[in-house]
């Protein structure tokens, strides 16, 4: 493992087997995208659950990025205009993709190929650029992605 987990402000879920954690400025709607692509999957009859919202502890063990969630915040999620809520949750997974906010002017409407962003010193993933107004299926679906980086 990583040396002490580092706290980072971003949201982690897992949709499949999939680890997906949300990052980007505070109001670009994180906790409602990652919320939204776990209710879509479970409506399409795929898994999806919560690791930690606003909060997480990331860490490496053996080359995989694990997402761990403070205690304190164990099944809550805050949804914007509706409060904190309790859902079901995973105590720590593995992540496979960072999805970070994508380019609202459209200058660069397609992402480098294998683009990657540092989480925290040595620990990255790979990116997955989303609008926070695309589309909760084609989230849900990217999560499905067999090319784990």
């Amino acid at each position: 493992m990583t040396d002490t987990p580092s706290n980072i402000h971003a949201t982690a879920i897992v949709v499949g087997s999939t680890g997906l954690l949300f990052m980007g400025p505070s109001g670009w709607g994180k906790s409602m995208l990652a919320f939204a692509c776990i209710t879509e999957a479970q409506r399409v009859g795929m898994s999806a659950i919560l690791v930690a919202d606003d909060q997480v502890l990331i860490s490496k063990h053996e080359g995989v990025v694990v997402a761990t969630c403070p205690a304190s915040i164990s099944g809550l999620i805050e949804l914007r205009g509706t409060g904190i809520v309790r859902v079901p949750y995973v105590a720590s997974a593995a992540m496979h993709y960072a999805v970070l906010p994508g380019n609202v002017s459209g200058e660069k409407r397609l992402p480098p190929d294998g683009e990657r962003t540092t989480i925290i010193n040595d620990i990255d993933l790979p990116v997955i650029r989303l609008l926070a107004n695309t589309p909760v299926p084609l989230a849900a679906l990217l999560a499905k992605a067999p090319d784990i980086g």
